[in-house]
């Protein structure tokens, strides 16, 4: 069995970096797209906007994410094995969790760059994924 890469993806510019790093870096593995629904963005649209339910929220999310991976999948060079996932929770252990029960050899994640207080506040899901994660992993930054 060849090798699993994952490459957990959002749609940003740091996630296509990713992308394309993998599909250079790994040409024969078998590359896992996964997408994570972070559950905090229906709970801060449910508070900005009073009516707003669960399934508006899950559908909108749902529907992001199919759309990033059928954009993300256009950019994926001919002839590279390639795979899609859909996810929710909690994005770092989600991507950690998923490439345990996967199998994975490698994780290639893209990093926003975020410093000082808004990393604090925020947390970083890179730091964490490499922090926790048992197969190697690989941080990428976008282009300047």
């Amino acid at each position: 069995m060849g090798e699993h890469v994952l490459i957990p993806v959002d749609g940003s510019p740091a996630a296509r970096r990713a992308v394309e790093y993998a599909c250079n870096r790994f040409e024969d593995a078998t590359l896992t797209l996964l997408y994570v629904m972070d559950p905090m963005v229906d709970y801060q649209r449910r508070r900005a906007f009073p009516g707003y339910t669960e399934e508006h929220g899950f559908k909108n999310e749902r529907e992001k994410a199919e759309y990033v991976l059928e954009s993300t999948l256009e950019t994926v060079p001919d002839g590279v094995s390639v795979e899609t996932e859909i996810d929710a929770g909690n994005p770092a252990t989600r991507i950690v969790q998923y490439a345990d029960d996967n199998d994975v050899d490698h994780v290639v994640i893209g990093s926003h760059g975020k410093r000082g207080v808004a990393r604090y506040l925020l947390g970083s899901v890179a730091e964490t994924v490499v922090r926790r994660s048992a197969a190697p992993v690989t941080v990428v930054r976008p282009n300047e």
